[in-house]
C-alpha cells in the first residue's frame, strides 16, 4: 500500500513509518523539517508541507491509499489548543480533492475529561488537568471528524499514556469508547508502547478495521 504518514518526525511516527517500511509499503512521510527524519529506504519518501495548509498538502496526497496521522502538538499555558482543529480541516479537504478516504489518526484516552473518572488520582487531578487543553482540541478533532467527514473512512485511534519503547508481542486490547475498561469498569493499566501503537495503527489500514469509529486501545 502507499502510505502517507503526517507527524514521522515525532516518536511515534518515527516508529509508524519503520514499521510501514518493514511491512513492505509505499511511505511517504510528510514533515516541516526534513532532516529531523534520518531514516532512509528505498521506498521512503520524505517531503515539506504545511500541515495547516490544505494547497501544501493536496500535492503530496494524490495516489496515496491512506492518511496516517501521529500528529501531536505543544502544551501551552497562556493559550488555548487549536492545532488538532486547525489540521484536520486542511487534512480532510485536500483529501477530498485527491480522493483519498481513509484516514486514521492518534488522539488519547480521556478525550472527554470527565470520562476519567474511574482512574487513578495522579491521572484524575495532576495529568488530565495539565493536558486539558490539548484533550479538549483533541475531542474537538474527534467531533469534527464524526459530524462533518462521513464521506471519509476515518478511525480514531485513542492510546493512554505512551513509552517510549518499540513494539511488543503483547495482546491488543480495544474498546469504542475513551479506555479499555476491565471487568469492574476500571481502566486497564494507564500506559502503552509508541511501538505497539504504531503496530494497532498499522493494522488498522492492512485491515481497514473500526471505520467511522474511534477506538481506544491498550496492552495486555
Amino acid at each position: 500500500m502507499r502510505l502517507l504518514v503526517l507527524g514521522a518526525t515525532g516518536q511515534t511516527g518515527q516508529l509508524l513509518v519503520r514499521q510501514a517500511l518493514d511491512h513492505g509499503h509505499m511511505v511517504k512521510a510528510i514533515v516541516r523539517t526534513p532532516s529531523k527524519l534520518t531514516i532512509q529506504h528505498d521506498n521512503l519518501k520524505v517531503v515539506k508541507a504545511n500541515v495547516f495548509s490544505a494547497n501544501s498538502l493536496l500535492e503530496h496526497f494524490s495516489e496515496e491509499d491512506a492518511i496516517m496521522s501521529c500528529l501531536g502538538f505543544p502544551i501551552s499555558i497562556f493559550s488555548e489548543a487549536t492545532g488538532y482543529t486547525e489540521s484536520i480541516k486542511a487534512i480532510a479537504p485536500a483529501m477530498r480533492e485527491a480522493k483519498v478516504t481513509r484516514i486514521i489518526a492518534m488522539t488519547s484516552w480521556y478525550t472527554k475529561p470527565d470520562t476519567a473518572q474511574e482512574a487513578s488520582w495522579t491521572i484524575r487531578w495532576l495529568l488530565i488537568p495539565l493536558i486539558r487543553k490539548l484533550l479538549i482540541n483533541m475531542q474537538e478533532m474527534e467531533n469534527y471528524l464524526n459530524n462533518e467527514c462521513q464521506d471519509l473512512k476515518w478511525t480514531v485511534v485513542r492510546p493512554p499514556g505512551l513509552q517510549n519503547a518499540s513494539k511488543t508481542e503483547k495482546q491488543i486490547l480495544t474498546h469504542e469508547g475513551y479506555f479499555v475498561p476491565g471487568p469492574e469498569g476500571i481502566p486497564i493499566g494507564n500506559s502503552v508502547t509508541r511501538g505497539d501503537v504504531a503496530r494497532f495503527m498499522l493494522s488498522l489500514v492492512e485491515e481497514d478495521l473500526w471505520i467511522k469509529k474511534a477506538v481506544a486501545m491498550t496492552t495486555k
